[in-house]
């Protein structure tokens, strides 16, 4: 008498078992998790130079006035600088706000590199002898003026700074008002920082 039943394979269908579905997805997670933490360490790394680089800008221009007897920009005795160096006219303000012309604020740089207080040509007077900062943008002056907070005092003007950046920033060294303080955006609207903006912020020295 024949089998009545046909015979089944004996091969079993290939498939992931419920083990094997959650540690890939654990490792996915721990994947996830190292990109994410790398991009908050990056992001950090350069959030950590930018303020250095605020501060070294800050002891730069403290240190000029302290051994030349006034502004960088705005010194008329250029005469221990060096005989190239273009002179201010003394008066104790540098003037100008943005560099964008042949205004004390672009001497700014070249005063204090032909201090050797910071890296660059001393020679260039031109709007582009600001330096860069770590997002990108210009450190573009060093000047004084009421801009951003209505207080007349010498700024220094950070340009094309992330919005989420400058409200940290403001957070940690100021009062977290865009608006007021040693801290404040220039234009916009608002007393907080738009995160997905780049902004023009001066920074009180």
């Amino acid at each position: 008498m024949t089998d009545q039943f046909s015979t089944v394979s004996g091969k079993r269908q290939a498939g992931f078992t419920l083990v094997e579905i959650a540690i890939v997805l654990v490792i996915i997670g721990l994947i996830l998790g190292g990109v994410l933490k790398g991009q908050s360490l990056i992001e950090n790394a350069e959030y950590k130079n930018f303020v250095k680089q605020v501060d070294s800008y800050r002891a730069a221009y403290f240190t000029f006035r302290d051994t030349y007897r006034g502004l960088p920009g705005d010194l008329a005795n250029v005469s221990a600088l060096d005989s190239a160096a273009v002179a201010g006219n003394g008066d104790g303000n540098i003037s100008g706000g943005y560099c964008d012309a042949a205004e004390e604020s672009c001497n700014v740089w070249s005063h204090l590199r032909y201090a050797g207080l910071i890296a660059g040509d001393p020679s260039d007077t031109s709007t582009g002898s600001p330096p860069s900062h770590t997002y990108g943008g210009l450190v573009s002056s060093i000047s004084t003026g009421s801009w951003a907070n209505g207080v007349t005092e010498t700024k220094l003007l950070t340009r094309s700074i992330p919005g989420d950046v400058a409200q940290r920033y403001d957070n940690e060294f100021d009062d977290g008002d865009a608006t007021t303080g040693s801290i404040a955006r220039y234009q916009g609207s608002g007393t907080s920082y738009d995160p997905d903006a780049l902004l023009a912020v001066f920074i009180t020295l």
